[in-house]
């Protein structure tokens, strides 16, 4: 058992982190720069991003590793550094959070689909393998593979992760609702279909990150408890559903907005409760403060 599990056994509600990607364009990255190259040519910066949210509230700070793994490089000619860039980036989060809060470390998905043809799952398997045992290496105390929508990526990823290394796994699912009304993933996966495979896979910790407002993962979580009551559910909501407004996108809700539905995802059984796209320091704060009066 590590940190994560250890510290979920305890009670209470935890508190993670915000978004990365909004933080890093918002500090100069550019259309077309790798994201996670800047853990070694901008590491203050990354460190100042993960300082925020430590500064902010959040007892989970994630690592600038989401695209880390070698496909994903391989786009930048940076496929040999898949090793240094994900040990780094943990390293940075290590720091900025101290002994204190724990570290996750973020893996996203290939961007390959294996019943496309595009990959193979032994190919996948050794892909999440590397990436999970460098954000080991850098000082990460659990994976966390997120905004899955196939399940077996999601399942290799969770394997290779379990199998290499000695930290917690978490995995978290992003849904669109349909129009009848129901959760899918875009490869057509339910929140009771998730939760299913992935507690039968041995995951530690399983959710549901991005594409969904405060309310509509309310929503999803209950959904999730119905198929399983003990399991513990982490949750990254973003701010609201975005829109373009003269060019830019922007995300409609504010900290108090996301604040004031915390208790309703609470209730509904979420453990770990943080934010995804559009959410900033402020908004962890306001749900940190919302956490607390519980």
């Amino acid at each position: 058992m590590g940190r994560l599990v250890e510290e979920i056994k305890k009670g209470g509600i935890l508190v993670s982190d915000g978004a990365w990607g909004t933080f890093l364009h918002a500090k100069g990255l550019k259309p077309g720069e790798c994201p996670e190259e800047w853990n070694l040519t901008r590491r203050k910066d990354v460190m100042d991003i993960a300082r925020s949210y430590a500064d902010a509230g959040a007892e989970m700070i994630e690592t600038n590793s989401f695209g880390a793994n070698r496909i994903k490089l391989g786009h930048y000619g940076l496929q040999r550094k898949t090793v240094e860039i994900n040990k780094a980036a943990a390293q940075i989060s290590r720091e900025a959070a101290g002994n204190d809060r724990i570290v996750l470390g973020s893996i996203g998905p290939t961007g390959k689909f294996i019943i496309t043809g595009d990959v193979d799952e032994d190919e996948l398997y050794d892909v999440f393998r590397e990436q999970a045992a460098a954000l080991e290496h850098g000082g990460a105390d659990a994976a966390c593979i997120e905004t899955m929508s196939a399940l077996d990526e999601a399942l290799c990823a969770l394997r290779a992760a379990r199998e290499n290394t000695d930290i917690d796994v978490a995995c978290t699912f992003t849904f669109d609702k349909t129009a009848d009304g129901s959760y899918k993933t875009m490869m057509g996966v339910s929140p009771a279909e998730m939760t299913e495979k992935l507690v039968e896979a041995g995951a530690d910790v399983i959710g549901t990150n991005c594409g969904n407002g405060m309310a509509g993962m309310i929503e999803i979580v209950r959904e999730i408890r119905k198929a399983d009551k003990k399991i513990p559910v982490l949750v990254q909501a973003n701010a609201g559903k975005p829109s373009v407004v003269f060019g830019e996108t922007v995300f409609p809700e504010t900290p108090a907005d996301m604040a004031a539905l915390t208790q309703g995802l609470i209730k509904a059984g979420a453990n770990i409760i943080g934010g995804c796209c559009g959410t900033t320091p402020a908004h962890i704060r306001a749900i940190a403060d919302a956490v607390l009066q519980q």
